[in-house]
Order: C-alpha cells, then sequence, then structure tokens
C-alpha cells in the first residue's frame, strides 16, 4: 500500500469555474517513508479570472498567473495524470480535500477531457487528514494540540494545527508546502496514535467504510462546517436512489417515532433543512466515522442507550426509512440542471463512444482533433473540446468559428449570468480589498491595472462590427 499527499492552489473557490494553478504531490510507502514527489504550475485560462481573495491567500501575483513561459492549464493536466498514473494505485491524502481539492481535481480532469475520477478508480482509497488531525485532537492522550481562532474557538486550519504542533516547513497556501505539512501532520498521528492512524486508513477502503455503516446499529458520525466539526450517533436507514455509493443515515439525536408521525410536507420540510436529521454518507469518500465504543469520548454526542433504542425501532419500521429514501430521491430530482456546462460534472458519465473519441483527442494531432469534436454527442464534452482546442490551438478553427468563439469569450468575461467571475466583479473586488488590507498595495494595484486593460481590450472588441 502506498500513499499520496497531494494539495493544491486555484484562482479562488467556484468549483467548475476556478481552475488549479499549481498542484503538488508526495508518494510515500506504508510507512510513509517519501519514494518520490512533484510540484506543477500553469498559468490561468483565457476564460479564468482570478479571485483577489485567492491572490492574496497564495500571493500569486497577476503576472506570475499569465506567466507564458508556464505551460498551459492543460498541459499541466496531462502531466499530472501521467505522473500519478506511473505511482499506480494509492491512499489519496489531503487536507479538507474531499471537499475542495478533490473537486478541483475532477473538474480539471473533465474539463481536459479526461475520466474525472482519478482517485476513485478501483485499487485506490480517499482519505481526509483534517478528520485525523480531530480524532488525534480529541484522543484522552492526543498527540497534536490545536491552537485557538479568532473567535477563541478550536481551529481546524492547516496552518494554524501545523503552527500550534511546532511545525514549519515553509509559507502556507503553497501546494508543495501544504502537502508536506500534512505529511508531517501524519507522521505525527502514526507514531504517536497508531490505533486512530489505523482507523481512519480503513475508512479510506469503501468496502470497510460500506460493511461498518450497514452492520452497526449505531456509529458516529463527524461532519464539519466551516472548520467547525459536528459529531452525530446515527444509523444507516437506506441506499440512496441512484447512487450505489450513497447511504442515508437518520440522526439519532431526533426521535424518529415522532417525525414518523409528520405528515408528508412536513416531513420533506424537516428532512430537506440543512442541519436536518437526514443525513448523507458517501462510503467511497473517506467519511470521518467510528464506532461509539471506539469514538472519542468528546465524539459521543448523547445518550447513546437512547440512540440504540431509536435505531432498533428504525430497523423495525424499515419502510420509514424507504419514506425518507423517496422523499430524498424526489427532492433531488426537482432541482433543475444547472444551465452552466461547468456545474454538470455529476450528470452522469460520457457514452462509451464519446469516452473513446476523449481517448483519441490526446492523441491526434490539432487538425484531427478539430474534427473529433465534431462527433461528440454529450453536449458538455463538446463545450470544453471547442474551449480547449481555441485555447491550445485556435488555429485550427475556420475564421469564422474563431470569430464566433472569442465573441463567447468576451461576453462571458463581461456579462454576469451567474456563474463565473466576471472582469467587472474582480475589478470591484480588487479595490476593496486595496483599501481594505494593508501591505497588499503591489498585489493588487497590479492587477486592477491588468483588470482596467483586459476591459478595455474586450469592450473594444465587443463594440467592433460584426
Amino acid at each position: 500500500m502506498s500513499f499520496v499527499f497531494y494539495d493544491t492552489e486555484t484562482t479562488g473557490l467556484k468549483k467548475g469555474f476556478d481552475q488549479i494553478v499549481q498542484f503538488a504531490a508526495i508518494l510515500t510507502d506504508a510507512e510513509l517513508n517519501e519514494l518520490d514527489r512533484f510540484d506543477l504550475r500553469c498559468r490561468i485560462q483565457p476564460h479564468v479570472i482570478p479571485h483577489p481573495k485567492a491572490m492574496l491567500s497564495n500571493r500569486l501575483s497577476i503576472e506570475r498567473l499569465t506567466d507564458p513561459a508556464l505551460p498551459s492549464h492543460y498541459e499541466m493536466v496531462c502531466d499530472l495524470r501521467w505522473r500519478l498514473g506511473q505511482w499506480g494505485k494509492a491512499i489519496y491524502v489531503g487536507y479538507n480535500s474531499i471537499r475542495f481539492d478533490e473537486e478541483m481535481l475532477r473538474h480539471a480532469l473533465f474539463q481536459s477531457l479526461f475520466p474525472a475520477y482519478l482517485t476513485s478508480t478501483p485499487g485506490c482509497g480517499r482519505a481526509d487528514a483534517m478528520h485525523i488531525v480531530l480524532a488525534a485532537c480529541a484522543d484522552a492522550t492526543p498527540c497534536l494540540t490545536l491552537a485557538a481562532g479568532e473567535n477563541g474557538r478550536p481551529t481546524f486550519r492547516l496552518e494554524a494545527v501545523a503552527t500550534a504542533n511546532g511545525i514549519d516547513l515553509g509559507p502556507a497556501h503553497d501546494a508543495l508546502t501544504d502537502a508536506e505539512t500534512t505529511l508531517a501532520l501524519c507522521r505525527r498521528v502514526a507514531d504517536g496514535a497508531p490505533e486512530i492512524w489505523s482507523r481512519f486508513i480503513r475508512t479510506a477502503n469503501k468496502t470497510a467504510v460500506n460493511d461498518l455503516v450497514e452492520s452497526e446499529p449505531v456509529f458516529v458520525l463527524t461532519e464539519f462546517f466551516g472548520f467547525q466539526a459536528t459529531h452525530r450517533h446515527v444509523t444507516c436507514v437506506a441506499r440512496e436512489t441512484g447512487n450505489p455509493n450513497g447511504r442515508l443515515c437518520w440522526d439519532l439525536g431526533v426521535d424518529p417515532v415522532e417525525a414518523a408521525s409528520h405528515s408528508e410536507d412536513a416531513l420533506i420540510d424537516l428532512v430537506a433543512r440543512p442541519d436536518g436529521p437526514l443525513r448523507r454518507l458517501r462510503i467511497n469518500a473517506g467519511p470521518a466515522i467510528a464506532m461509539t465504543w471506539d469514538a472519542p469520548p468528546a465524539w459521543n454526542p448523547g445518550d447513546v442507550g437512547e440512540a440504540e433504542q431509536r435505531a432498533d425501532w428504525l430497523r423495525e419500521n424499515s419502510d420509514f426509512g424507504t419514506r425518507l429514501a423517496a422523499i430524498q430521491a424526489a427532492h433531488w430530482a426537482s432541482r433543475d440542471p444547472s444551465p452552466h456546462v461547468e456545474l454538470q460534472l455529476y450528470n452522469g458519465f460520457p457514452d462509451d463512444a464519446d469516452q473513446a473519441l476523449m481517448a483519441d483527442f490526446h492523441k491526434v494531432g490539432k487538425a484531427d482533433r478539430r474534427r473529433l469534436i465534431d462527433r461528440f454527442t454529450d453536449s458538455r464534452v463538446q463545450v470544453f473540446s471547442r474551449r480547449l482546442l481555441h485555447a491550445e490551438y485556435r488555429s485550427a478553427f475556420s475564421e469564422a468559428d474563431r470569430h464566433d468563439a472569442d465573441r463567447d469569450l468576451a461576453e462571458r468575461l463581461l456579462v454576469d449570468r451567474g456563474g463565473p467571475l466576471t472582469l467587472p466583479a474582480a475589478l470591484a473586488s480588487a479595490r476593496e480589498n486595496l483599501l481594505a488590507n494593508d501591505g497588499v498595495q503591489e498585489l493588487m494595484s497590479g492587477y486592477e491595472v491588468w483588470l482596467k486593460a483586459r476591459i478595455a481590450k474586450v469592450q473594444r472588441y465587443l463594440a467592433e462590427p460584426v
């Protein structure tokens, strides 16, 4: 078994719209001895506008982000995919990675016409080091400590945890430094609390998670909201409709007998609440779960005996679980699909023919790529392949096609349609951050100049006769 510790730096937090600008990874053996590493960077894509807050976080200037000497985003994605493929099957570990870094990686792969689920292919596992840190800090004899955040409560932010434990490997918000820091924290846990390390590595395997979730009447589920942990006694009540890896669990702090007596509308309102009793768990996403007898005392949120009684009632009344699954399925089915192709990653897989064409896309010359993109039937792949070819080999298109693509890009950069960050919105945010933060004048002033120049250029282009 090997591990891949990885991290990303991005242009912002909008999954599907923002992009990775740095990807770093470290390969280790089962004992966490380093075997290999790489650190890749790229320039921004023509349709991506960096968010000023992301630039302040990673301290990357617009000159650095647009450096023509850097590889393109597509070139970087091709490189990282090849390197990770050379390392073979592994457990992928990041810090808060399941919710963010892995999502950014999936979108980067899919928008570059690669299979999106690299980290969850057969033989791979996924674990979130933030969950491991939480467990280590909650142990009766903790091997890690937490610092207090600005509100006085403990914070799980990577840089704060590292500082509190005397780990200083370099400036935070650099992908390689953050991957090194994540590895260092995991080594502390593996050495100081091996039983915690073993427990969380088991949850990286979806078969082991599934066995626990479906066999244990009561277990502890930990969820994170803004780096704050919430622990619940739960029991699995149903499998999620249409998702073989989804499990629906009931928060046993809420009486299921009373909930079952609700009218249909009242029950729908109850379970639709973000903090409601119906919790969605993915067995393939390294969930933070533990058996009640194995969890640290701080994790058990209430009376275990009462939780067991409620779990027994739910198992004896499985029709309530069926009812909950139907409500949840209807809730998701009733949601309108996003009009933005960038937010349609989870709208199913491209068919076999399109997947074969996607593989061919990376093997042929630009003229052949132009002919290939007309054969895609998946609307998402059609958009991404045209955008990719326009950015990488615009000469492959006819003059009329180039003009259409240029105009679409110009309108995307100026007109707010509720999706990507626009140039005017970025300019307003840059000015706001320039006024609100000391010591960022050079970074934000340079970005403001670049934004104004690009806005003027795009406006001139749109004003030209069609």
